[in-house]
């Protein structure tokens, strides 16, 4: 209940099945939630710096040396919630690490349970006025609840992919703006690079569950060379 736009989380890890393992401890708490991942220091603060995330995870563990760093670097830049996860042999660096800016750390290995609580309570704290958007998107025959992540057509409830969803979703939760492929990129895919046409037959699949002419689309709208774009008819 804690965000207004689908949660936006920054993953400064470079272990592959740990990056694994926190997006599918976040997607089963938060559905919605974006994942945006960076394998290295000076990567994770570029994100910060770019995409504003609603919050940070960091592995203390980083190969380049700089994890310490990093936290003074993104508390220079950013007030954005910081979690840590730590080894458990290193506590002096968690002390670091805290007096630094970090908010709270969680030492290997962890629960998905403890990791969603943990990341809850620092949401909660952070954002204390900030609530889930639990407004219904409608217009036409179509109905989108973005709170309970369900779509209607024609009083019919439609089954959306992982990936279809946070897709629709990030539209609509900017209805009239043209979001760029590059957006959708990080935002949906939590990716540096996706093919233009991975996006596009993903695009072309919501159409279609949502009744949209793929030929002449009246919800999600194409700008050549410039995105997408949800405007949906009332």
């Amino acid at each position: 209940m804690e965000a207004t736009l689908p949660m936006k989380v920054l993953i400064v890890e470079d272990a592959q099945e740990m990056v694994d393992s926190l997006k599918l401890s976040l997607s089963i708490r938060w559905p919605d939630c974006v994942a945006l991942a960076a394998r290295d220091a000076q990567d994770g603060l570029h994100l910060v710096e770019t995409e504003s995330p609603d919050l940070v995870i960091l592995d203390l563990g980083l190969a380049d040396g700089r994890r310490l760093e990093i936290v003074r670097q993104i508390r220079g830049a950013s007030d954005v919630p910081l979690l840590l996860i730590s080894a458990a042999a290193d506590e002096a660096e968690r002390i670091r690490g805290l007096e630094l800016g970090a908010d709270d750390y969680v030492v290997r290995p962890f629960s998905h349970k403890e990791l969603q609580a943990r990341v809850r309570a620092m949401l909660r704290r952070a954002y204390p006025a900030r609530r889930r958007d639990e407004r219904v998107v409608a217009g036409d025959n179509i109905s989108i609840d973005l709170a309970a992540g369900r779509v209607y057509v024609d009083g019919r409830e439609k089954e959306f992919s992982a990936i279809e969803w946070k897709l629709l979703s990030y539209l609509a939760h900017n209805a009239g703006t043209v979001v760029s492929n590059q957006t959708l990129t990080r935002s949906v895919w939590g990716l540096n690079y996706v093919e233009n046409s991975t996006i596009k037959m993903c695009v072309r699949r919501v159409r279609l569950k949502l009744g949209d002419n793929t030929q002449a689309p009246r919800i999600i709208r194409s700008y050549r060379g410039r995105g997408y774009c949800f405007e949906l008819p009332r």
